[in-house]
């Protein structure tokens, strides 16, 4: 028997961390650890994979933002370049460890979106 599940726009399911299809279950557990099957849908999340994508795609974004920024503080304040060392690694390690888990949600709804035959089980 087939369950019809609204799915959620990609970017609502990869903000929340959430099932692509149902939009209500989890998807990790652990930290970037993708849950097996959706407590809520039953979908088959192991077949999900996102590769290296989020993490390249976040290095190229906050090197747009960031280092603009880095550079014009360097040039309105005065500080020793091992403080500049410290205060943007702390920044761009921060931004990128809190933004990985969505990047990642967010491409594995994009592939349930875009190639849901492929994966969706077909007793389903």
């Amino acid at each position: 028997m087939s369950t019809y599940y609204s799915s959620p726009s990609p970017l609502t399911a990869g903000l929340r961390c959430a099932c692509p299809r149902c939009g209500r279950g989890k998807l990790f557990h652990g930290y970037l650890t993708v849950n097996e099957r959706c407590s809520v849908c039953n979908l088959n999340l192991a077949r999900q994979d996102s590769g290296d994508g989020p993490a390249v795609f976040l290095i190229f974004i906050l090197g747009f933002l960031v280092v603009p920024v880095a550079l014009w503080v360097s040039m309105t304040v005065d500080w020793p370049l091992w403080l500049h060392a410290i205060v943007w690694s702390i920044v761009v390690l921060g931004l990128a460890l809190g933004m990985l888990r969505p990047a990642k949600a967010y491409v594995v709804a994009l592939q349930y979106r875009h190639r849901r035959n492929e994966l969706e089980d077909p007793d389903e």
